[in-house]
């Protein structure tokens, strides 16, 4: 029988073709859904056996599932999917309002909503930071209090480093209650000192049938504010041959049982204090976004979007994970304004890293610079490969330091 499957935002971001052209791969009947001209889609048409499209944004959850439930109820898909943060819980919900299978709004709304995903897991007993729901201005500053110093305030429901501020006195609070006087509801989290790390996996019904480790460096929070960083990440050969990432495996699998995760791709983040105690960050049902998905088949040598559509549609995992490779990814950004005019020391990066290099990715001369702070790809990366840890970060060191973008 072949599985009819509604994917929301086919084209958006650049991985989720890779989804659809899995499904299709799989057997699958791919029904795109977005809000964007046909000729937009790009690569992902090819896999769809039609497309939809709304007249409101998808990012507009109520007018959007008001508009596509009785398109959808007559097209009849087995199941409703979507990988960007952003509209997840539309899917959600428009699987609940045709009673399809899958995660409900309220399972999802725990991977969404940062503070209730806190409140959850701390019922739980879960270690989770401190943490407390506010509105932009002086409930702010009143949760700050309550909290106190130093915080992090963010979205309730971001993703990724927007509109996210450390806090660390009165000051640097007044600025960000100006900075976040559009952001509808915030979260603010007590300051947890230490590394930051990733769990991903992909579960079947709740139980991780494949999953990974990354590690980022420096913090999110820390590159997100200063321009000059080359933000750098390493995708562990085999997290479970690490006895210091244990902690966090196991943060991480108690965090899915807690929240009701079912079938899927997760990306959670949490910190390994100076004492490797494992603190949750927090966690979304999809997958990572910034390149740690390739990361992940180019330290296996397999293609995790294939597994992740088998188990999808069948309960199954049948890619093998070879954890061959640690993968690091560094994401250079420009120094100057205006045009890529020059790049240095690409060519000796060539010649010493070459047959460890797995894509090389960086904007063209000529091209306009990137908004660094709107965008975590920054002006292109190099990613690199190597079996021994340390080789490997001294690898990421390298393109950190002697490759440089400048723009003008």
């Amino acid at each position: 029988m072949v599985v009819r499957v509604a994917f929301l935002a086919p084209h958006y971001p650049a991985e989720m073709p890779r989804f659809v052209r899995a499904l299709a791969e799989q057997g699958a009947e791919v029904i795109g859904v977005s809000d964007v001209p046909v000729a937009q889609l790009g690569d992902a048409a090819r896999y769809l056996s039609r497309y939809v499209k709304t007249d409101s944004s998808l990012s507009d959850e109520a007018r959007a599932h008001a508009e596509l439930l009785p398109v959808l109820r007559a097209l009849a898909p087995d199941q409703i999917e979507a990988q960007w943060e952003p509209i997840v819980l539309l899917a959600a919900g428009l699987r609940d309002a045709l009673g399809l299978g899958g995660m409900s709004r309220d399972t999802v709304l725990g991977f969404r909503d940062k503070q209730l995903m806190k409140e959850r897991l701390a019922a739980a007993g879960v270690r989770v930071p401190k943490s407390a729901r506010a509105t932009p201005g002086d409930e702010l500053r009143d949760a700050v209090e309550r909290i106190g110093l130093p915080v992090v305030v963010k979205p309730i429901a971001g993703a990724g480093t927007t509109d996210t501020f450390l806090v660390r006195d009165r000051a640097e609070l007044e600025r960000v209650v100006a900075s976040v006087a559009h952001v509808p509801a915030l979260i603010v989290e007590e300051f947890i000192a230490g590394e930051e790390l990733t769990y991903d996996t992909v579960c079947v019904d709740g139980t991780p049938v494949f999953d990974s480790v990354a590690q980022y460096f420096p913090k999110p929070l820390e590159s997100r504010t200063q321009e000059w960083i080359s933000p750098g990440q390493i995708v562990f050969r085999d997290p479970h041959a690490q006895p210091e990432l244990a902690p966090g495996i196991a943060l991480g699998r108690q965090v899915l049982a807690a929240l009701g995760m079912q079938t899927g791709f997760t990306h959670m983040e949490w910190f390994r204090t100076a004492r490797g105690e494992a603190v949750f960050g927090e966690i979304a049902s999809r997958a990572p976004g910034a390149k740690l998905v390739d990361q992940m088949n180019w330290a296996n040598d397999f293609d995790v979007f294939r597994g992740w559509a088998q188990a999808f549609l069948d309960g199954s995992f049948r890619e093998v994970a070879h954890r061959r490779f640690h993968v690091a990814c560094v994401f250079k950004r420009a120094l100057g304004r205006g045009r890529i005019t020059q790049i240095v020391g690409l060519h000796q990066l060539r010649a010493a890293l070459g047959p460890h290099i797995a894509e090389e990715a960086l904007l063209p001369i000529g091209t306009p610079r990137r908004d660094w702070r709107n965008t975590l790809l920054s002006d292109g990366w190099i990613a690199v490969r190597h079996p021994d840890l340390a080789t490997c970060r001294r690898m990421m060191q390298t393109i950190v330091d002697d490759l440089k973008l400048y723009a003008e």
